[in-house]
């Protein structure tokens, strides 16, 4: 689905010195649940440095919200509209709580000016970003809802989720109406996708908790491959799901 960023987010990758030197270019701003960071069309160019805390990154359709993307802590939003000067691409909101740096967008220029590396590090986001979004494209006109979700629930469990036994869960604050804007659904087929997924034992849900029990039936129905790294964290050493169930649907 191309919901995320590359592995490294962007503040990982700076030395200390730049980081130090970003931070003393920017305020620090806090953001409450569901309070918007940035807005579609609107004029601003200020970048903002996610510090901690999740945001989606979304547009508004004809049919609703559609969510591009998911960003975390260490990760850049807002950063074409400083190179470009055009008016934002995107709504950004926050899932929780949220920290993050605002830095004008003169300064930012200004600080990958001066730091060809940093210059880098954006040109190589912004075309990660790119891709994920043709990624997107390609899997709104031709999987089902239930493939997108599959690969939905697999990238979330693989760069977010706790291994625990043969299980993963998944503790990111997403409703099911936000995962339907992810997946470009609506909420009642993707309940109804959920609902599939429950009767084959694939997955168990709770309130904002998706528990993947299996993970490559999803692989397989996402038609997503095994990922070179896992973000999911294991509580139990050496251990792997190979059930291999396949969803009868």
């Amino acid at each position: 689905m191309g919901l995320f960023g590359e592995r490294r987010a962007f503040l990982e990758k700076l030395s200390d010195a730049d980081r130090q030197a970003l931070s003393g270019l920017g305020r620090r701003r806090d953001y409450g649940p569901q309070e918007q960071l940035l807005g579609e069309g609107e004029s601003g160019t200020s970048v903002l440095v996610i510090l901690d805390g999740w945001c989606t990154v979304w547009r508004a359709t004809e049919r609703g919200r559609l969510i591009l993307a998911l960003r975390q802590g260490g990760e850049l939003v807002g950063e074409m509209a400083a190179l470009d000067g055009r008016p934002r691409s995107a709504t950004v909101t926050a899932l929780e709580s949220v920290r993050a740096l605002a830095v004008p967008g003169d300064r930012f220029r200004h600080f990958m000016a001066a730091r060809p590396f940093v210059s880098g590090l954006v040109m190589a986001q912004l075309t990660e970003r790119l891709r994920s979004a043709d990624d997107q494209r390609s899997s709104l006109a031709s999987a089902t809802v239930l493939e997108r979700l599959a690969a939905c629930l697999v990238e979330l469990a693989d760069r977010t989720g706790d291994k625990q036994s043969d299980a993963v869960v998944i503790r990111l604050p997403l409703s099911q109406h936000e995962i339907a804007a992810a997946v470009g659904a609506t909420r009642e087929a993707v309940a109804k996708a959920l609902r599939l997924l429950r009767e084959q034992g694939l997955v168990h849900t709770g309130p904002k908790v998706i528990t993947v029990a299996d993970l490559e039936p999803l692989r397989l129905l996402g038609r997503t491959g095994t990922p070179h790294g896992t973000g999911a964290r294991t509580a139990h050493n050496g251990t792997q799901s190979a059930r291999g169930r396949r969803p009868g649907v």
